[in-house]
Order: C-alpha cells, then sequence, then structure tokens
C-alpha cells in the first residue's frame, strides 16, 4: 500500500450533519396522495390546451419555454419549480386535460411543462427526450426498466429532476413509491453512523451497454451522497452495482454491502415510503438529487389499447452543483444517441435470477 492510500486509510472518517433540508422528510410528515395533489382548475386546463394548440407545427421535443406559455400560469409554474427545487421536492398533479388527446399532443402538454422546470436531456441510446414507458419486454431484465414490467427498487434516474406523465394505468399494480434519500441519510447517521462513510465514497456504477465504448463502468466511483457547495445531491441506482458484481467487476467488502443493505431497508420502511397509484390525467415532478422512486410491478390489459403507458421527462439544471463523478454520470447532455444501437442489454449479467432489476 502506497504510503498516500496508508495516509488515507487512517485519516478519520469527516463529521457528518444531518440534513435539516424540507426535501429531508418521512412519508407519514408529508401525507397521503390526497393530501399533495394539487387538482387543476377548468381556467388552468383550458389554458394548457391552448398552449397545445399554439403548438402543434411543431414536434413535441422542439417546444420551448417561450412558445409554451399558458395564461395565467407564471405564479404557478414558479411555485412548483420552488417546490420541487427548494421545498418537499415532489410536485403531483391531478385533472391534466390529456382525455381528448392524442398521444402526440400528449407529448406537447407534458413536454411543454418540462421547458418551465428543466432542460430535457435524451434517455437512451436511441436520442429520445420523451420516454414512453410501456410494456415490451414483460419479466426481461434486459430491457431498461422503463420498458418492462417488474417490480423496480428504490432508486434515482440520471438526471436532476423527473417528470412522470400517466395516460393510462395498468390493469394492477404499478404503484409509484416515493422516500426521501435526505431522511434516510439521517436516519443512518443516528442508528449506524460507521455506515455513512462508504455511502459518501460511493461505487463504480453499470454503464448497462449505453456507453460509446471502452470500460462498462463509470471511470470513478460514483458517490450516493455527495454534497457541492453546501447542497446535497443523491446518486443510488442498486441495480448498476448490483450487475457490475454479477458480471465480476468487483466485489463488495462486507461493510460496504451492509450499507448498502441498510439503506435499502431504511428507505423501504412505512414511515419513509409513500406509495400511490397514478390514474390517468395525473403526472408528478420529483427532485431526483434528493428523493427515490420505484414501481411494484405490474399486470397489463390484454387489449394493447388500453396497456399501461406513462410519459417520462428526464429534466437538468445547468445551475445545480455537482462534485465531478456526478456530473459525469448525469451529463447535461443526457445519454449519448447511438444510431443502431437499441435500449436492450446484450451483455453477460442476469445470469442469475436473484440479481436486482437494473437499466432505469
Amino acid at each position: 500500500m502506497s504510503d498516500t492510500a496508508t495516509t488515507a486509510a487512517k485519516a478519520p472518517a469527516p463529521a457528518r450533519a444531518p440534513f435539516t433540508l424540507p426535501g429531508a422528510w418521512r412519508a407519514a410528515e408529508l401525507g397521503d396522495k390526497e393530501a399533495i395533489a394539487e387538482e387543476l382548475d377548468a381556467p388552468q386546463r383550458a389554458a394548457l390546451l391552448d398552449a397545445v394548440n399554439a403548438n402543434r407545427s411543431l414536434e413535441p421535443d422542439a417546444i420551448t419555454a417561450e412558445t409554451f406559455r399558458p395564461r395565467g400560469f407564471e405564479a404557478t409554474l414558479a411555485r412548483w419549480r420552488e417546490t420541487v427545487a427548494h421545498g418537499a421536492g415532489l410536485v403531483l398533479l391531478r385533472g391534466l386535460p390529456i382525455e381528448d388527446l392524442d398521444v402526440t399532443d400528449c407529448c406537447r402538454l407534458f413536454y411543454g411543462l418540462g421547458t418551465h422546470l428543466g432542460v430535457a436531456v435524451s434517455q437512451s441510446n436511441d436520442g429520445e427526450k420523451i420516454g414512453h414507458v410501456v410494456n415490451l419486454g414483460g419479466q426481461d431484465r434486459r430491457r431498461r426498466a422503463y420498458q418492462n414490467a417488474r417490480s423496480l427498487n428504490l432508486h434515482t434516474d440520471r438526471c436532476d429532476t423527473v417528470g412522470m406523465l400517466c395516460i393510462r394505468p395498468a390493469l394492477s399494480g404499478g404503484l409509484s413509491g416515493y422516500a426521501s434519500a435526505l431522511a434516510v441519510h439521517n436516519e443512518i447517521l443516528a442508528s449506524r453512523p460507521e455506515l455513512l462513510e462508504p455511502l459518501y465514497r460511493g461505487f463504480r456504477l453499470h454503464r448497462f451497454g449505453e456507453q460509446a465504448g471502452g470500460d462498462p463502468l463509470t471511470h470513478d466511483p460514483v458517490p450516493i451522497f455527495s454534497i457541492c457547495d453546501g447542497g446535497p445531491n443523491v446518486v443510488y441506482i442498486r441495480g448498476y452495482i448490483d450487475l457490475a458484481l454479477d458480471e465480476g467487476h468487483y466485489a463488495l467488502s462486507s461493510v460496504e454491502r451492509e450499507a448498502l443493505d441498510y439503506f435499502d431497508e431504511v428507505a423501504n420502511r412505512p414511515e419513509f415510503r409513500l406509495d400511490l397509484r397514478l390514474e390517468s390525467g395525473e403526472a408528478t415532478f420529483t427532485n431526483n438529487a434528493q428523493l427515490l422512486h420505484r414501481r411494484n410491478a405490474f399486470e397489463d390489459h390484454d387489449d394493447p389499447a388500453r396497456s399501461r403507458h406513462l410519459l417520462r421527462l428526464w429534466l437538468m439544471d445547468p445551475e445545480l452543483p455537482a462534485v465531478p463523478a456526478v456530473q459525469a454520470h448525469k451529463s447535461l447532455a443526457g445519454i449519448a444517441k447511438i444510431t443502431g444501437r437499441g435500449t436492450y442489454y446484450q451483455g453477460a449479467g442476469y445470469q442469475d435470477e436473484t440479481t436486482s432489476p437494473a437499466g432505469y
């Protein structure tokens, strides 16, 4: 071991403090779905439809905040931005006027709203800025998770804000779950503080075959918890860690594994996790730098015209500070488009059916 490594190994862990931000909530404090849902009124619904009509000459991802300006929405959009960025981190909208819109116009409406909350980025090698969350692969874990019907563990995505709009829910299941990673941090600090340091050091994440070439893992460990310019930024994708382990790229120490398992256990406690079902016309915007989200398994309708269909946005905040490893993982450009690559993972992993789902 080098002198530098020896010094680092012997150096005391830095003092950690609890997060006191509004985003450090427990589910019992936030309330249930009814407590947090915001119902759009008739004038708001009409204003959104007018904005969609004004943008019909544009492809959805060509819409900008300048072209999509629903009348009377300035203060509301500012309040939503503040709640997502500096408040509880979760906005749940009800009554978006999609019942008479086709899918393309639903995309125009949702993408237009998203332009006021962040910069949309590519979500896969296909380069799409509007993700269609549909069941293409059933239980096939090699499909990206937004294209299968598997249960997903609590995780973050590769962006700063996640938007989800429900066009049609599943026949059964498909509940969304949310938990504050900041509250999880505070509980670990209070009950098992020795397990925080592996989470601050982070782990090299599997890239799920979406890199242009070279190393299948991130170049550097991506910290689960990091602080930059006084603000927290959380990256937690256990599936990408487990896939790296499954393929033999590295092994975990007993402390690292215990830290990850304890993180999962705390986050899934009933007092930490809020579960709800998104219905048609309901949408969420979630602070992905502070909150975790999940989905349970679902059963779809036999009729494809009635199958589960949600829209997803990955939004970035160019001014949100982040340490270099987190900046590289998320990227203001999103996932690079690679013609012909597709989203189906062809690698060696997933031989063991106990492997946690990845491919978010």
